[in-house]
C-alpha cells in the first residue's frame, strides 16, 4: 500500500487530524465505553471546553467518523470503529517500543507515532527498491521499524480518504 494517491499536503492534514488530542479521546472514550448521551458529553470529556466538545464533534461527523443516533447519543460509524483499531494498533506497537519512552499515555504515544510516521508517508516506497524502504523506515530514529503502523495508516486512509480533506486546522497543545 503506498501514500502516491494523496498529496503530502493531504497526508499533513489527515496526520493533523488523527493526531488530535481530543480526537483521540472522543474516538477512544466511545469505543472503550459505548454512545456517548448528548447531555453526557460534558461530564465524559470533563477537561475539554464547550467550544472544543463541539468542534470535535462536528470535525469527527464531518469526516464521517461519529453520527448522533437517535435515543442512543454520539456513537461510531464503521470508519471511526476502524480508526480505533488503528489507535489501538498503534499504540500496541509504540509500547512494544517503549515509544516515544517507556512510561507514556495512551494519546502521546498516538501522536508521537503519527508524528514518526509524517515524513515516511510523504516520501513514496513504490518509487524505491525494497532494500532502500527497509534501511529508510529502520533509519527513521533509534532502530525503530514504524512499517507496521504505517501500512495500517495507509489502508485506513485508502478506506477513508475524506480525512485528507482540509477543514480549519486544529492546534492544541499535548494533554
Amino acid at each position: 500500500m503506498t501514500a502516491s494517491s494523496f498529496t503530502s499536503a493531504e497526508l499533513r492534514n489527515a496526520v493533523d487530524l488523527l493526531s488530535s488530542p481530543s480526537l483521540i479521546r472522543l474516538i477512544t472514550e466511545i469505543d472503550d465505553n459505548g454512545p456517548i448521551p448528548p447531555r453526557k458529553l460534558a461530564s465524559t470529556l470533563p477537561d475539554l471546553s464547550p467550544h472544543h466538545l463541539r468542534r470535535i464533534t462536528h470535525v469527527a461527523r464531518v469526516h464521517d467518523l461519529v453520527r448522533v443516533a437517535p435515543g442512543v447519543g454520539l456513537e461510531l460509524k464503521t470508519s471511526g470503529a476502524e480508526l480505533a483499531d488503528f489507535y489501538d494498533a498503534t499504540a500496541r506497537w509504540a509500547r512494544h517500543h517503549a515509544y516515544p519512552t517507556r512510561i507514556c499515555d495512551f494519546t502521546s504515544r498516538i501522536r508521537c507515532t503519527l508524528g514518526l510516521l509524517e515524513p515516511l508517508l510523504a516520501t513514496d516506497p513504490a518509487g524505491g527498491s525494497d532494500l532502500q524502504t527497509r534501511t529508510q523506515l529502520t533509519n527513521t530514529q533509534d532502530g525503530l521499524e514504524p512499517s507496521r503502523p504505517r501500512d495500517l495508516l495507509l489502508q485506513w486512509l485508502h478506506a477513508n480518504p475524506q480525512v485528507t480533506a482540509l477543514l480549519e486546522p486544529e492546534r492544541e497543545s499535548a494533554a
